[in-house]
């Protein structure tokens, strides 16, 4: 079974959602959110971001990740910070070796969900993370759900890619 890191990203709360998935199941390990102060430094603020993937990297040791793409510009500021945030991210899994996917927020609803059901509502998308996952309970917070519903996003669209390319051979 590969392990699969899946992140919200923010700038105050990023969220995180570790699976593990082969042979057509998923597993759950962890989920939760990284907290940053709102009256730290930006740069201190992206440091603990840094850190806190770096550690998750290290205790699961994932084969791949899967991110949130931003979908907002109504607040310009608090899309940059995100989009630093984000950035910094990215460069943490790049240096750690981790390959990721990218995908919107109705790209990960609908993988969870389904497609065909218009755009699912949050509660929609955390029963079906609970069932998928097999959980006793729908996880929160929210960041940490949407997170588990990245992981579960790309473990789906990963698997259908090697299918795709071993059929090619």
């Amino acid at each position: 079974m590969k392990v699969i890191l899946g992140i919200d990203p923010g700038l105050a709360a990023i969220g995180y959602g570790l699976i593990a998935f082969g042979n057509n199941r998923y597993q759950y390990l962890d989920h939760g959110v990284i907290h940053t102060e709102a009256h730290t430094p930006m740069g201190d603020r992206l440091v603990q971001i840094h850190q806190g993937i770096n550690e998750l990297i290290k205790k699961y040791q994932p084969h791949e990740a899967a991110i949130e793409t931003l979908y907002f510009a109504r607040n310009r500021k608090s899309a940059i910070a995100v989009a630093q945030a984000r950035g910094v991210i990215l460069f943490t899994l790049a240096q750690a070796g981790v390959t990721f996917g990218e995908y919107t927020p109705l790209q990960l609803k609908q993988a969870v969900v389904g497609r065909g059901r218009g755009r699912p509502d949050k509660a929609q998308v955390q029963e079906m993370i609970r069932v998928i996952l097999g959980l006793a309970t729908i996880p929160t917070p929210d960041h940490g759900a949407d997170a588990l519903a990245a992981a579960i996003c790309h473990a789906g669209r990963s698997d259908l890619a090697q299918i795709i390319s071993l059929a090619e051979r």
